[in-house]
């Protein structure tokens, strides 16, 4: 026996919050960020003292509105500028490893070491 729902979905209302915002697609780290103005992000571990600007260079996307600009691969004379808020440590992952029937358990940690660095600036 079948049973049938009548379950009608309504359509999805879009609504575009930050499609008008200023973004890119930046490389940082051979890792893709999308970042926007004043966004504070962390990534991996960095150089550069705390309150130090940096400048990542490899931008792949930038979008101002309407305006959007990919690169292939990179946009060329684009560049995201950023300062050092902080370094820290993520928290701890445990790392388990066991075989059954053999008395064999490994336990391990490990704490991934970030930057904190605020976007300040997007160049196009």
């Amino acid at each position: 026996m079948r049973m049938r729902l009548n379950f009608k979905p309504t359509p999805q209302q879009f609504q575009p919050a930050e499609n008008l915002a200023m973004y890119a697609v930046v490389k940082i780290k051979n890792q893709q960020y999308r970042v926007t103005p004043d966004e504070t992000i962390q990534v991996p571990l960095m150089d550069g003292e705390v309150g130090a600007s940096l400048t990542f260079d490899e931008v792949l996307m930038f979008a101002d509105g309407d305006d959007v600009k990919v690169g292939t691969p990179t946009l060329a004379g684009a560049s995201v500028v950023a300062e050092v808020l902080s370094h820290g440590r993520s928290r701890k992952v445990i790392v388990f490893k066991k075989k059954r029937r053999k008395n064999y358990r490994r336990k391990n940690g490990h704490r991934q070491h970030f930057t904190e660095i605020k976007i300040t600036g997007i160049n196009a």
